[in-house]
C-alpha cells in the first residue's frame, strides 16, 4: 500500500505538471492577449506593459519563471484586476464556491443513492416511476431553468428565500438545488441500474437461499458492489462542484470562482485563468486518488498492486 501511494503520489505530480505545460502553451497559441482593446494601445505603451510583466521574453523563458512561481505558491498578479494577485483572488473565491459545491455534494448524496435503492427495490412500482420521472427531468432541464424557476416562484412570486448570497442557511437551498440537479438525478439513476444488475447476480440468490435476511441482503452484500459505480462518478463530480458555476453563481449573485473563471476567459486574463485551471485539475486528481483508496475498503477482492 505505501509503494502504490507514493507512485500514484509520483504520477499525479507529473499529470499537474503536464496540464500546467499544456494550459501554459495553449493560451499562448490563441491569437490577441490580456491587453489586447478594440482601440489598439499605442506602441511605446504596449510595448512597457509587455515588459512589465515579461510578455516579451521567450515563451520558454516564460514558463519557466511562471513554474517555478508555482513552486513558491505565486500564480503571479493577474492582468485585468489592477493591484490583485491571483492567489488573493483564490483565496476569497475557492471557499465561496468550496462552501456551496460541498453543501451540494452531500445533497445528492444524502439523496442521490437512496433514491436508487429503494426505485430498484420497488422495481416497477410507483415509487419507481416517481423516481424516474425526476431523474429524467433533472437530468434533461439545465441548471439556469431550475434556478430560473426556483427563483422566480420562491422569491419573485411568494417572497419565501431570499435571492442572493449565501448569508443564511435559507439562501443555500434554491443554489444547492440549482447547482446538484442534474448530479442528483445522475446518481439516482445510475444507483438504480447498478442496484438492479447487482440483484440478479447468483450470490445475492444464494444469500437468500440461505435464509439470510433481506436487510443483510441488500446492506451488505448488494449494496457494496452497487456503489463502485457510484463512487467513480462522485470523485469527479465533487471536484467540478466544489469549484464553482458559472451560470448558478451568476444567477444567485454569489461571489466564487466561476464567475471569474469565465470573466478571465472573455479578458485573456492569463494568470487567472492558469490559477483556476491548476485548482481544478489538482482537486480533480486527489478525488480519482481518494476513490482509488475508497475501493479497496468498499470491495476487499479489489487489490492495490505495490
Amino acid at each position: 500500500m505505501g509503494s502504490y501511494i507514493l507512485k500514484r503520489i509520483g504520477s499525479m505530480v507529473i499529470t499537474l505538471i503536464f496540464v500546467i505545460a499544456l494550459t501554459f502553451f495553449l493560451m499562448r497559441a490563441l491569437p490577441g492577449g490580456p491587453f489586447t482593446r478594440e482601440k489598439q494601445l499605442p506602441p511605446e505603451i504596449e510595448q512597457a506593459i509587455k515588459e512589465k510583466y515579461h510578455l516579451d521574453d521567450p515563451l520558454i523563458v516564460q514558463f519557466k519563471d511562471y513554474f517555478l512561481g508555482i513552486l513558491r505558491l505565486d500564480l503571479g498578479p493577474s492582468y485585468t484586476r489592477k493591484g490583485e494577485t491571483v492567489m488573493g483572488l483564490l483565496q476569497l473565491t475557492f471557499p465561496v464556491s468550496a462552501r456551496l459545491g460541498g453543501v451540494a455534494a452531500l445533497f445528492v448524496i444524502i439523496l442521490g443513492m437512496p433514491l436508487g435503492i429503494v426505485s430498484a427495490l420497488k422495481q416497477n412500482s410507483w415509487e419507481d416511476y416517481i423516481v424516474t420521472i425526476m431523474a429524467t427531468v433533472g437530468v434533461a432541464v439545465p441548471s439556469f431553468v431550475i434556478g430560473a424557476g426556483l427563483r422566480y416562484f420562491l422569491t419573485t412570486k411568494w417572497g419565501l428565500l431570499p435571492a442572493t448570497g449565501l448569508d443564511t442557511p435559507a439562501s443555500y437551498i434554491m443554489p444547492v438545488i440549482a447547482l446538484s440537479g442534474f448530479s442528483l438525478a445522475f446518481v439516482a439513476r445510475l444507483t438504480r441500474s447498478s442496484m438492479l444488475e447487482v440483484l440478479r447476480q447468483d450470490y445475492i440468490r444464494t444469500a437468500r437461499a440461505k435464509g439470510l435476511s433481506e436487510f443483510v441482503v441488500i446492506g451488505k452484500h448488494a449494496l457494496k458492489n452497487a456503489l463502485l459505480p457510484v463512487i467513480t462518478y462522485m470523485g469527479p463530480m465533487i471536484a467540478a462542484v466544489m469549484t464553482g458555476s458559472f451560470v448558478v453563481e451568476r444567477l444567485f449573485g454569489i461571489p466564487g470562482m466561476g464567475d471569474f473563471f469565465v470573466s478571465s476567459v472573455q479578458s485573456r486574463d492569463y494568470t487567472m485563468i492558469m490559477g483556476t485551471v491548476i485548482l481544478y485539475a489538482a482537486l480533480y486528481i486527489v478525488m480519482i486518488f481518494l476513490v482509488d483508496i475508497i475501493y479497496v475498503y468498499i470491495d476487499p477482492r479489489i487489490k492495490l498492486n505495490d
